[in-house]
């Protein structure tokens, strides 16, 4: 097993599709994390849905992805931008597992937000990690663009790519 995890949250694959290439271009082992309750595919619901639990600041059951961290030493973590910050399954991931000492790597999808408070939020759950600046993608991306983000963190230097 290679020390490399890309953990994501996505409700209309855009994180997910990112998610992918990152792991394709890291050979890092990709992890889908996955409420108990399924959010609904309606935008206007859904965004109803996770306003609510954001103000409330739940966090949901995952039923996969929460597996142990241990065995990773360099985590990337993927989330939409939903309203400001990151979705109510990634912080039940970040508030249940030890960053201690881990290398971790914020990522978002967005329609115009950027990361807002994302970084902010994962740093300040994962303390006593090492935080490298994430990538924000608004749409689409290419192949490209993830390169040259992974050579601006200077994650090649780390021989990941």
């Amino acid at each position: 097993m290679n020390d490399i995890l890309i953990v994501y949250y996505s409700l209309f694959q855009h994180t997910r599709n990112l998610a992918v290439e990152i792991a394709k271009q890291t050979g890092g082992t990709l992890r889908e994390l996955i409420p108990e309750k399924n959010y609904s595919f309606d935008y206007n619901t859904a965004a109803k849905e996770v306003r609510n639990e954001i103000s409330r600041r739940f966090c949901p059951k995952l039923i996969f992805g929460n597996e142990s961290i241990d065995g990773y030493q360099t985590i990337f973590i993927g989330t939409p931008n939903w309203f400001k910050t990151l979705a109510p399954p990634v912080m039940s991931f970040l508030k249940q597992h030890d960053f201690t000492g881990k290398t971790v790597i914020p990522f978002c999808t967005h329609g115009g937000g950027g990361f807002c408070q994302i970084e902010n939020d994962i740093a300040r759950e994962c303390l006593k990690s090492i935080t490298l600046p994430g990538l924000a993608v608004n749409g689409t991306f290419t192949s490209e663009e993830v390169t040259n983000w992974l050579k601006l963190i200077r994650y090649e230097s780390l021989g990941k790519v």
